[in-house]
């Protein structure tokens, strides 16, 4: 099967750009929801599968960088897209203040704490704390998105932005996963009290992916406010969150072929399957159930690290 994936994988790829002339506007859309959901999948691999950390909040990150990005625009008329690195960086200082306090917690008590900061965000978006939320009403008249001074309106349109920024975060990511700190990062998810005995600083290492996993998700939440024009606190329940989870879960934490593939079922399938949208959760139940049981390493689980000691002696001239 391994030998095969590369194959597949660079097949699927080389396909994916064209998928907008072979199918209908709806189907396209589905693809650009898929796409959503692998970007905030993703950004939550980098903090649940490869730091190890339980975070069930991350649908608050999401709704950081949506609301950042709608009340620039609206309120400053700053252009949507120019708003993603501010988005991103609203959602990372959240995300860091929030952590901060909790870093040190591990497994179940992290995971009720992120649950609790994802629903105090929701709370105060839907009674409009500040004022500039719009309460349960949201945000409306989010401005289109221009591209080199194109206005993107179609999803076919969307399709390339989105999808674009899938494969320069799958890029990004790869790189990350192969540096200095993906290593570190993964020795936090392996064995916490051996990395902090290695003399990895493991504060500062989990405070990072935090930081950089909820950037990531301010940024894609930017995309969905481009694409929506409006939104509101019913798009970033809790819901979302378990989603968001199952995803990682499902596919293999830590392996990115197997996010992508884990969101294009669990966001896919019930496009295929609108007649059975009532069963929905009691689906996703007991296909987690069976995964566990059968599978708990997910569809796709990353590979483990290889050290090669040739390679090692090599490079320090032994």
């Amino acid at each position: 099967m391994n030998r095969f994936k590369p194959f597949v994988v660079a097949l699927i790829a080389g396909l994916l750009p064209f998928a907008p002339l072979f199918l209908n506007t709806y189907q396209v859309d589905v693809l650009n929801s898929i796409g959503l959901y692998a970007l905030l999948a993703l950004s939550l691999n980098l903090i649940l599968g490869e730091a190890g950390l339980f975070n069930m909040g991350h649908a608050a990150f999401y709704a950081m960088g949506a609301y950042a990005a709608a009340i620039l625009n609206t309120r400053y008329q700053i252009p949507i897209l120019w708003t993603l690195p501010l988005s991103g960086l609203v959602a990372g200082l959240f995300a860091l203040a929030v952590a901060r306090p909790v870093v040190h917690l591990r497994g179940d008590y992290l995971l009720i704490v992120t649950i609790g900061v994802g629903e105090i965000v929701r709370i105060a978006l839907v009674n409009d704390v500040f004022g500039i939320t719009g309460g349960a009403n949201g945000i409306f008249g989010i401005s289109r998105p221009r591209l080199f001074g194109w206005v993107i309106r179609r999803p076919e349109e969307f399709f390339y932005l989105i999808w674009g920024f899938v494969a320069l975060t799958i890029f990004l990511f790869l790189r990350l996963k192969q540096s200095r700190f993906g290593r570190a990062i993964n020795y936090l998810r392996e064995d916490e009290v051996a990395a902090e005995g290695s003399g990895i600083n493991t504060d500062y290492y989990k405070l990072a992916a935090f930081g950089l996993g909820a950037a990531w998700a301010g940024m894609a939440g930017t995309l969905f406010a481009a694409k929506m024009t409006i939104i509101s606190p019913e798009s970033f329940s809790f819901w979302e969150s378990v989603v968001l989870f199952m995803i990682v879960i499902l596919g293999g934490a830590g392996s990115i072929p197997g996010v992508l593939l884990a969101a294009a079922l669990v966001v896919g399938l019930p496009e295929l399957f609108r007649e059975f949208a009532g069963a929905r959760m009691l689906v996703f139940g007991l296909v987690m159930m069976v995964m566990m049981v059968i599978r708990p390493q997910g569809l796709l689980p990353a590979r483990g690290r290889r050290f090669s000691l040739a390679a090692s002696l090599g490079k320090t001239g032994r």
